[in-house]
């Protein structure tokens, strides 16, 4: 395993929402960084400001020594490591594939299986914190996989998050999302019916959060996307169709082990409810609208 150092090539597949602002970083701390992202326009701004372009994945790992991913689905992450231009089968040996994507603990530990054999440090790596978080590299890191494969890429992680913690063998990173997931899940109903209360008795919200924010209700949720809530700005900081996608991920892995979530099930149906209204690409917060008709 080589250490990642400053004369190492970083790739980062995924340039969107969160990924824009995290390859930005990398290229802040003086990386040599090249992207791909399947609309190339995505990455026209990293581009600009001096990340080489790749055309495929593949080409992505040919010529790195690391290469961070963050995508939409599991079935984006199953293309990108293992597809036609899979970047497992084109990485060098000793080389480092870290998964950003909040995908499947199951595909996250095939993906270990797999890059071991091949002689490859893999780690699953998704964040929390949203569009805010990885524009002031303020992200929650949570990290599964070998654990001198994770020392070895903190500093690098370090970049994009304040809180790199690591949590255990391969697919422990995406139980841990999981559990912030679900935790999301059912204050997202809480705030959103806070904010429904506070306008129906006649409060001022603004008022109302100066008051609650500090309180033991006080949550990241509360103090980030409210605001946004009031002002009616539901522009995705995190999109509902990826916020669905989590549930349905931590919905089967609860089931699997015969766990009860009552509040993540009905969290799961208003999402699908507010998806099916045509609010998919619209930001979570955007669940006040629902309890609103």
């Amino acid at each position: 395993m080589k250490d990642i150092t400053k004369q190492s090539v970083i790739g980062f597949i995924g340039t969107g929402v969160m990924g824009q602002s995290m390859a930005g970083h990398l290229l802040e701390a003086g990386y040599q960084v090249v992207v791909y992202n399947r609309t190339k326009e995505k990455a026209a701004k990293l581009i600009h400001r001096g990340a080489k372009w790749a055309d495929t994945p593949r080409k992505v790992a040919e010529i790195s020594d690391a290469v961070i991913t963050i995508v939409g689905y599991p079935t984006d992450v199953e293309e990108i490591y293992f597809g036609e231009n899979g970047i497992l089968h084109h990485l060098k040996r000793d080389s480092f594939a870290i998964d950003m994507t909040t995908s499947s603990p199951k595909l996250a530990e095939r993906i270990f299986d797999i890059g071991k054999d091949k002689g490859i440090s893999t780690l699953d790596a998704p964040v929390s914190g949203g569009d805010i978080g990885a524009k002031e590299a303020r992200l929650s890191i949570m990290v599964g996989g070998d654990e001198e494969s994770f020392e070895t890429a903190k500093p690098l992680l370090g970049l994009l998050g304040s809180n790199v913690v690591y949590q255990g063998k391969a697919g422990a990173g995406q139980h841990t999302k999981m559990c912030n997931q679900i935790t999301i899940a059912s204050n997202m109903m809480g705030v959103s019916e806070a904010l429904l209360y506070a306008k129906k008795s006649g409060l001022n919200p603004d008022n109302v959060l100066k008051s609650i924010t500090s309180g033991a209700a006080g949550s990241w949720s509360l103090s980030n996307l409210v605001p946004r809530m009031i002002d009616e700005d539901y522009a995705p900081g995190f999109y509902i169709k990826h916020f669905i996608k989590d549930l349905k991920i931590a919905l089967e892995s609860s089931r699997e082990m015969g766990i009860k979530t009552p509040g993540l099930e009905l969290a799961l149906s208003l999402y699908e409810e507010l998806a099916h209204n045509g609010e998919e690409n619209s930001g979570t917060q955007a669940l006040i609208k629902l309890l609103e008709t």
